[in-house]
């Protein structure tokens, strides 16, 4: 791999752009907003390569920018690269369209990887005349700096592509693991909007506020999190480990369960009452500036973790 096409902008798609630049490679970076390329895209990523300097993590920040070349002009973009990173809004309509059309215009031995969130790949990868090259690479925003990247197989998918791309993300000190099966929204979102879905019952119920649950996580449950599984977490909850976590606690996890609503139905009005005092305190015209806060504390406390290994590792 020595050459990636970045296709899709956004949050998402500039933070794979530094990905792979960072790895010294050359990326082309595609946006059909060509006006929001020059005059957003590249000032955000240049400000975030100066911090990833900051922190340790480029050594380079001019160079590693000079890496990424905006494109406004897709068969450009993605002629003669190696690679394809799709990172476009998250409607399949609009993704079967643009595999299509990347399909076409790349080389038949160019991996095209999606960053879809949650659409299987079946939905937009069925009519490829070369499927065996295309899947679903999912990483967790932002992936610059949170590694966790999922694989999972489109309906063609080659077992050699997998691979490929696994052996890939790997080179680039991301961290791959394979969805097995294809499944909505992959394993991440699953566990994610599980815990927003039960999170919104809690509060709109009237159990407790927005705030305190986010402190429950933040204060509680994180704390762990960051650098244990939730299996692990209860295999030392015990001290039979996790067989004796499930003895003691397994009644109350199945009685717990069924009183769960994580597919509660709630309304547009439950959501405004929780964006309120967020947008209060986190304003939408600075939401730029607290995601650059945010990239920042992720930033130190990786490498506070990266002391943290279990000693059986």
């Amino acid at each position: 791999m020595r050459k990636i096409a970045c296709v899709g902008a956004g949050n998402v798609g500039r933070s794979w752009a530094m990905v792979f630049a960072r790895a010294g490679l050359q990326v082309q970076l595609y946006d059909s907003d060509a006006t929001a390329l020059q005059r957003d895209t590249m000032p955000l990523i240049k400000a975030s390569l100066a911090d990833q300097a900051d922190a340790g993590l480029v050594d380079d920040a001019a160079a590693t920018a000079a890496r990424i070349v905006p494109c406004t002009d897709l068969e450009t973009a993605v002629r003669d690269v190696d690679y394809v990173q799709e990172s476009v809004y998250e409607d399949a309509g609009l993704k079967r369209e643009l595999f299509g059309q990347l399909d076409a215009l790349s080389r038949p031995d160019c991996i095209l990887a999606s960053s879809t969130s949650a659409i299987p790949g079946s939905e937009f990868m069925q009519a490829l005349q070369f499927p065996e090259r295309a899947l679903v690479v999912h990483p967790v925003n932002p992936p610059h700096l949170i590694p966790l990247v999922e694989l999972c197989k489109g309906p063609g998918t080659s077992d050699a592509t997998l691979a490929r791309a696994n052996e890939f993300m790997e080179s680039l000190g991301q961290v791959p693991i394979v969805v097995r099966k294809e499944i909505a929204g992959f394993i991440l979102n699953r566990l994610q909007f599980t815990l927003v879905g039960e999170l919104m019952h809690l509060v709109s119920t009237g159990f407790c506020s927005a705030e305190d649950a986010d402190k429950v996580v933040k204060h509680g449950l994180a704390l762990r999190w960051a650098f244990l599984g939730p299996t692990e977490v209860a295999h030392l909850n015990a001290s039979e480990g996790f067989l004796g976590f499930v003895d003691g606690l397994g009644d109350m996890m199945k009685r717990l369960a069924t009183d769960a609503k994580v597919d509660y139905p709630w309304t547009r009005g439950d959501a405004e009452q929780i964006h309120a005092p967020l947008a209060k305190h986190m304003p939408i015209e600075q939401i730029g500036e607290f995601q650059r806060w945010r990239d920042r504390r992720i930033m130190a406390l990786r490498e506070h973790l990266a002391g943290a290994e279990s000693p059986s590792k």
